[in-house]
């Protein structure tokens, strides 16, 4: 098998009035089926714009961007939104919910685009749920919802057209430490029993620690690519934080 995705002297430019701001200068990156990597960096580093060029959400300016052997970068926008719906889960920090509508109706969003019965939408949605630890909790809008409780629908939302790659943007950026350790554990969990390659953007080393490879972003390049031997399991610390009592 090869690489899920490479990326080859991949440039990115901006035009800001009359001044050209390059945002990624000459990144080449390969991440295989089965990792879980992070990208970290300050902001400014670029990671945020490899991201959504990894994401299809933008293109690049120059240089060659492969995902799963198909060259993307040059498809056009209905190809492009093609690919993020049945290729790439997204997880945002800031969830991303329908506010009127329940955990069930916005996992199942995915799925209305690609022909799906409503019979089939509500039985993934509802498996989805399920794999985030949300069983019984279809039928609750966002505002019933915990932060984290609404992160989960968020992962399962994508996860529910079982993508090759899922990429998370600052998952934890809006929760509490205990939570964050929570959401960290679901997708080292995916990771780790479902092979899902995932790529966790974050600005947090302490968020990186949990990651088996982390790659360095700084003023648009990657200055640093390493392998983590021994990363930090989120669910035996979550596991051994002392229980909150109930007020």
């Amino acid at each position: 098998m090869g690489a899920l995705l490479q990326l080859s002297n991949v440039t990115k430019l901006y035009r800001v009035g009359s001044v050209t701001v390059p945002a990624l200068r000459g990144v080449s990156l390969t991440v295989e089926p089965g990792e879980l990597v992070a990208i970290m960096g300050a902001s400014g580093s670029g990671k945020s714009t490899l991201m959504h060029i990894l994401g299809c959400l933008d293109r690049p300016t120059s240089g060659r961007y492969l995902l799963q052997g198909q060259e993307v970068g040059d498809l056009p926008r209905d190809a492009l939104a093609a690919i993020r719906n049945r290729q790439i889960g997204f997880v945002f920090q800031a969830f991303h919910l329908l506010p009127r509508a329940t955990a069930l109706v916005n996992v199942e969003l995915p799925l209305l685009y690609n022909g799906s019965s409503p019979v089939e939408r509500r039985r993934r949605a509802a498996e989805a749920l399920g794999a985030v630890g949300l069983a019984g909790r279809e039928a609750h809008r966002p505002n019933q919802l915990s932060g984290g409780e609404q992160q989960r629908v968020a992962i399962a939302r994508a996860l529910v057209n079982d993508p090759a790659l899922l990429l998370a943007d600052e998952p934890t950026g809006n929760l509490d430490s205990r939570t964050s350790l929570e959401i960290i554990a679901i997708l080292q969990g995916l990771n780790r029993e479902r092979g899902l390659t995932v790529v966790v953007v974050t600005h947090e080393a302490e968020i990186a620690a949990f990651a088996s490879r982390v790659v360095q972003c700084r003023d648009g390049r990657i200055v640093a690519d390493r392998t983590v031997p021994a990363p930090r399991d989120a669910r035996a610390e979550a596991a051994a934080l002392p229980r909150e009592e109930a007020p």
